[in-house]
């Protein structure tokens, strides 16, 4: 398990004073990415073979959302490894250890070269420390799209602040975009995103917009490919 803590800062808040679902997110990618300095013959591995793990999905459940100045711990930890996936939970809890979001997600290892999926040989993940996995609501990974009923939305340029180190669309920025979405006075309650395309500097994203009573789902393209699959549930 890897661990950072933080602060619910100015620039984490929304006009409320609560802390943005994005930075939420933003919180969770930072600590994930960093848990790989607490397993030093992984990293290393993947330094060797030229590996990276990218996002392939997340799932979100919203118990209580925290407000500013706030004190928050964010948690990861890796409860299952395959040669081509890696499965982990990241919790952020406040100051009393109470969970405020929950979420499992899944990592796909990939060739930096070629983008391609790539195996992990079978001594790097038995030098891996798994840990259990945490109790939550666990739904499916792969989110299926209405054949019909969805609205077209205005379309979205992906600029240069939407862009990390692996020279794609962060996966924090598709939400963010999905976000603007959504009906005025609509409470996030849980989140599911697929990744499946990802989106580069120059392409223009393609909203769909489906509405299916408390649940609302947008799919982001590029000309026939979906890039991403966000998900929102009401608050209950």
């Amino acid at each position: 398990m890897y661990s950072l803590h933080y602060k619910v800062t100015t620039s984490t808040c929304d006009c409320e004073g609560r802390l943005k679902l994005y930075s939420a997110l933003q919180m969770m990618q930072d600590c994930s990415e960093m848990w790989i300095d607490s397993e030093p013959c992984l990293k290393q591995y993947f330094a060797e073979q030229q590996m990276a793990q990218l996002l392939a999905s997340r799932q979100m459940e919203v118990l209580r959302v925290p407000v500013f100045k706030e004190e928050l711990t964010v948690t990861t930890s890796v409860y299952d490894m395959k040669p081509m996936f890696g499965f982990r939970n990241t919790f952020i809890y406040d100051a009393d250890g109470r969970p405020c979001y929950k979420t499992w997600s899944t990592g796909a290892f990939v060739d930096k070269m070629t983008g391609r999926l790539k195996r992990v040989d079978r001594a790097a993940i038995a030098s891996m420390t798994l840990d259990p996995q945490l109790e939550m609501n666990y739904k499916d990974r792969r989110i299926i799209l209405p054949k019909e009923g969805g609205s077209h939305c205005s379309p979205i340029s992906v600029m240069k602040a939407d862009i990390d180190y692996n020279r794609h669309v962060n996966n924090a920025n598709y939400v963010r975009m999905a976000m603007e979405l959504l009906p005025e006075g609509f409470e996030v309650g849980g989140l599911r995103v697929e990744y499946r395309i990802a989106a580069k500097l120059g392409d223009v994203l393609i909203p769909t917009l489906f509405c299916l009573g408390d649940v609302l789902v947008v799919a982001l393209s590029v000309g026939d490919e979906v890039c991403a699959i966000v998900e929102f549930t009401a608050f209950s």
